[in-house]
């Protein structure tokens, strides 16, 4: 599973063109609204008002926007179930049960949302509608996977078990949703919260939780007002090619020094890591093959491009598993005393904790090498 992946959100210039196509239909209806337009995640790009417009509209174009864009739903059908009887999705997180916020969908993904508000909830929703309907423009953007996330957290925990500390290592996407939580049994119950609260100041404002700590210690107590941030050290954002694709947040450790080091050491496990498919041309593989050696290495597998020429000395793997593929010529392996004759094309699994060792090898004996870590 890759690390990263690509999804497409709005650009600035896809925001304009459906503001226009919104405000063309609101302005020939000669109706008084605020449209907006937000990114997947609900966050304002665009907001525009025609002469005229309620000043409260301003919130409420964002809060349906918002429900459209993080409920991957036109906003209208969570208002059909409060008025149908369902008063519990009134509690729903982040909801506003109120027409006329629309879904903006890209070949079949949602790309952000438009919301509309100052005339009658119908009004509104076809003012969207309109919006929703003009052609736009995207940008593709890298974005932290669930995978990603969990080596990132993986990554914590193997090193908090060996100093024998028992934090909790919260991951946060982009926009500082939760998407991973690693917590062991003796974790404190508070450390889930402050996790998360790092972890989401970190992606949100692109830098270290551990910034505005000190900035609140260090003479400027108002940096605790800053909207959704929480000042205190022990959250990482994580980063692909420069850009923020989601963070980690530690707390819970022995320290507030100690959450700060795990979630750096959580960060940079990224980096081990592949962040998408690789691919080998036939060329590389057969230069690799000319000497032997690693095509791939990341914390948890590694690919070798495998060449012998002679026997070698017995090996035994604590904590690796080795998978081998014979792609070229003949060599006999002993495992725990039972001999395995490999040609092109046979497979042998070596489980982690099993000697083995290669006693006869043809020259050259090309073979592939997948090691995995327990």
């Amino acid at each position: 599973m890759s690390a990263v992946r690509m999804r497409k959100i709005i650009n600035d210039a896809g925001a304009d063109s459906v503001l226009e196509a919104a405000l063309e239909k609101a302005n020939d209806a000669g109706s008084r609204v605020v449209v907006a337009v937000v990114d997947p995640s609900g966050e304002v790009i665009e907001l525009r008002r025609t002469p005229g417009a309620q000043i409260a509209s301003s919130r409420v174009a964002v809060d349906k926007a918002r429900t459209a864009a993080i409920f991957v739903r036109p906003s209208r059908e969570i208002e059909d179930q409060v008025s149908g009887g369902r008063l519990g999705a009134l509690a729903l997180h982040g909801a506003k049960a109120l027409t006329g916020g629309v879904p903006l969908v890209v070949d079949g993904e949602v790309v952000g949302a438009i919301g509309t508000s100052g005339e009658t909830p119908d009004e509104d929703e076809a003012i969207s509608y309109a919006g929703s309907a003009t052609s736009l423009s995207t940008s593709d953007v890298p974005e932290l996977t669930y995978a990603g996330a969990r080596l990132a957290a993986e990554a914590v925990a193997a090193e908090a078990t060996a100093r024998g500390v028992f934090p909790v290592a919260a991951v946060v996407d982009s926009s500082g949703e939760l998407l991973y939580l690693w917590r062991p049994d003796r974790a404190q119950v508070a450390s889930v919260g402050v996790a998360t609260d790092k972890a989401r100041t970190a992606a949100i404002y692109r830098r270290p939780s551990k910034d505005f700590e000190d900035q609140a210690s260090n003479g400027r107590p108002s940096a605790l007002h800053l909207a959704r941030a929480v000042p205190l050290q022990g959250g990482i954002p994580i980063t692909h090619n420069g850009e923020v694709i989601g963070a980690i947040g530690v707390s819970g450790a022995s320290s507030a020094d100690e959450d700060q080091e795990l979630a750096v050491l959580g960060a940079a496990a990224m980096h081990a890591a592949p962040a998408a498919e690789t691919y080998f041309s036939a060329a590389d593989v057969e230069a690799k093959f000319a000497t032997g050696g690693l095509l791939l290495e990341t914390r948890r597998y590694a690919l070798d491009a495998g060449r012998r020429e002679q026997p070698g000395a017995v090996e035994l793997h604590e904590n690796t598993t080795d998978i081998m593929v014979a792609v070229k010529g003949t060599a006999t392996v002993v495992t725990d005393g039972t001999p395995h004759t490999l040609e092109a094309g046979d497979v042998l699994v070596i489980p982690h904790g099993v000697a083995h060792e290669f006693v006869a090898v043809s020259k050259p004996f090309l073979y592939f090498v997948v090691k995995v870590e327990r």
